[in-house]
Formats: structure tokens, sequence, C-alpha cells
């Protein structure tokens, strides 16, 4: 048995990924992430209350931008190698999202090559790479690339000696309440990268049943004991907002994501609910009352009210959630008339309610290519119990040699 299986983190956002790691049994050396705001969100959680990460001296505890570490502790980089088990994590995905406006020169695009050149320096035995669906596809005037991104970095990894394989993968397939499709990807030294993805779907049903879940769970058992009709008071974070209480626990989810949480008033973190207008909320209303579930409804809106958004969707209770996005006003919750919450946007990523969120809540215009806020973290991250199921398939390999 492997007793300290140990990883590095990079483009760590709020720490998802290294959330569910923590949980599969694996120690963190440290984490890569340059936004202030989503680092002090895994530095509250993971470094300071949980001590998940054994930092190294040589390299401070704060945000970092990947290319100044490799350039500034290249030496100290080097001297990882064969020490470090696992390299986790993918670069930014707006450049490549097809939900986003998919540009191929956005400058985070290239941070694929500052990924291979960390690669190749601490040489890990494991590599587990995440990133949007439309990683793997190519870009119309794409010459240097090959077909994909997905397939740059594919062939980069080989050519270091990894076998490699990656598909995309729906995470409500593993038990999160949400419908999300994502690229994963895995390298091994010596070893068979394909059989990650059996030994993930062999693994998914012991896994539920060991933590008493269920494997197929709908948003309703994800958020229902979460609405503003339980009753809200003064945000302790917010001015001039009001954030929500619990009610008492209707599923087994809901029950396991407040692990640890105190049921004698305690407030959920980062449970304030937006400030709607008069107008906004009679629109929910009428939208409550008349349209479609589980879709797009802009068409349908636009009948009434007009729109400048392309994306609109009312959710279905009974289903999974649609993909998580950074924007809230994307979604409009089953049965109030409102938007979504940022603890209930981390539920459905499967985030426990202990794990705090630091920063502001949102923000706009040209601060959306700097700043990193609570929804935004939330939308970007790994849900937590899908990269722990990773994670443990991840050890078997080490345990197996």
């Amino acid at each position: 048995m492997i007793k300290m299986s140990k990883y590095i983190d990079l483009f760590a956002g709020c720490g998802g990924l290294s959330l569910g790691l923590y949980n599969a049994g694996w120690q963190g050396l440290f984490a890569i992430e340059n936004s202030v705001d989503a680092f002090a969100t895994l530095e509250h959680n993971l470094i300071k209350r949980r001590n998940h990460f054994d930092w190294p001296n040589w390299l401070p505890i704060e945000p970092h931008d990947i290319n100044k570490i490799i350039e500034k502790y290249k030496k100290e980089l080097r001297n990882l190698e064969g020490k470090i088990h696992l390299v986790a994590g993918g670069p930014p995905c707006q450049g490549f999202s097809i939900a986003g406006k998919r540009k191929e020169d956005d400058e985070r695009n290239k941070l694929v090559d500052s990924y291979i050149n960390f690669i190749k320096l601490i040489k890990p035995t494991l590599i587990f790479f995440e990133n949007v669906k439309g990683f793997t596809a190519g870009f119309k005037n794409n010459e240097t690339r090959g077909k994909a991104y997905s397939l740059y970095v594919w062939e980069s990894l080989e050519a270091l000696g990894y076998d490699v394989y990656g598909k995309v993968v729906d995470f409500a397939e593993y038990g999160i309440p949400q419908r999300r499709k994502r690229f994963i990807l895995v390298g091994i030294i010596d070893g068979n990268a394909e059989s990650f993805f059996d030994r993930l779907d062999k693994n998914r049903g012991k896994f539920f049943k060991a933590k008493g879940l269920n494997l197929n769970p709908i948003l309703e058992e994800a958020i229902s004991d979460l609405l503003r009709k339980n009753g809200f008071c003064n945000s302790p974070d917010s001015k001039s907002f009001k954030a929500g209480y619990y009610s008492k626990a209707k599923s087994d989810y809901q029950r396991y994501m407040r692990n640890g949480i105190s049921q004698n008033g305690q407030l959920p973190d980062s449970h304030r609910f937006p400030n709607h207008k008069t107008q906004t909320e009679e629109k929910f209303r009428y939208i409550l009352s008349n349209l479609s579930r589980g879709k797009n409804i802009v068409k349908e809106l636009n009948g009434q009210y007009k729109t400048k958004k392309s994306y609109v969707v009312l959710l279905d209770e009974n289903q999974p959630s649609p993909t998580v996005t950074s924007l809230p006003d994307d979604y409009i919750h089953y049965s109030e008339p409102r938007i979504l919450t940022v603890r209930e946007f981390a539920r459905i990523q499967s985030f426990p309610d202990w794990f705090k969120f630091k920063g502001k809540y949102t923000t706009g215009n040209i601060l959306r290519r700097k700043e990193v806020p609570r929804y935004t973290q939330v939308g970007n991250a790994i849900p937590p119990l899908f990269a722990e199921q990773c994670g443990l398939v991840l050890r078997e390999y080490l345990k197996n040699g």
C-alpha cells in the first residue's frame, strides 16, 4: 500500500480537484493558481483548515503564474523528478469552451505549452488532465496544433514516454447532479492508460454504496433544503443582501453535503440571495408558470419579454442540472422567482457545505478577465466527488506498481 501518494495541482482554481484527491488519500505538495480570489478559497479550506499540502520552503504560499514558477524555480522543480507520483489539473478553458467565444488566439490557450514544459521538468509517474469538451475540437484556421489541442497534448505526452488515453465523460454518470461533459486525459509511465476509464466505471457502484448515495441524483435532491421560503436574515458578508437558512435535509445527498455542519441555526456559507428588481421577479414568475423546463427558453421568453441573453434555462427539479457555468443568470430556480445562490451552485458541483468560498460574489465587464468571483470559482471547478473517484483509481496504479 502506498502510504504517501504525492501530487501537484496545476491551475488549481478554488480546489475542487485537490479536495477530491484529499478525500481519496493523496498528499498535496503544492498547488499553482494565479487568481488571488480562487487561491484564497483553496488556502482557507485545504491549506489552513485541512493542512493538506506539504508546501516546500522554497515556494511562497501565495498565488503564482506557472510561467514565472518555471522560470524562477527550474532547479527546484528538476530536483522533484522521481519524487512526485501525480501532476493533476488542466489549463484554463475559456479559449476552448464551445459555450464561450472560443478564440484560438486567446492568450490563455498558450498555457497548454506551459503545462507540457512543467511535465518535462517534474516527470511524474501519473498525469491527470481535465478540460472542456471543446478542447477536443479543432479551430477553423488551425495549422500548428493539428486537429485539436487535445491531440497536441496527447502526442506531446507520448513523446515524453507516457502511455496516454483520453475521452469525453459526462459527470452525471458518476453521481454528480449535473450534466457536465469534460475531456479527461490520463498519462502513465509503464502502464495502460485506457484501463483507467474501465476501472473508473467498475468502481463507481461500490463507491456510492459505501457513501450511502444514489448514483443518479436529481437537482431537487441536491438543493431542496436551501429554499428562500425557509427564512432569511441579513447576509453575514454582504451589506443590503439576505442570506438563507437550512431546512431539514430531505435526501441522502443533502445529508452527505452537510456532514460536519452544525444544525443549530448555522447559515450555509455563500447562500446569499440576489437582490432582484420587482420587474425581474415578475418575469421569473411568468417563466415559472408558463415556460418549458430543462431547456433553453430564450425563444419562448422573447414572446413576452425581450432579452439580450442567448441562453436561459428554467431548471427542472426532476433532472440533473445543465452544466454549471460562471454566469448565475443563465439559470432560473425551479420553484422560486430567482437565480441560484453560490451555495446552490456548489451543491450541484458536489462541494460539501463546510467548504467556504472567498472573494466577491460576482464581477463584470473588463474585470471578468482579471477577477475570479465565487460564482466563477464554482463554475470552473472539477466536482470533488468525481475527482475523489479518479483519485482512488489513480492510487490503484501506484499500489499495483
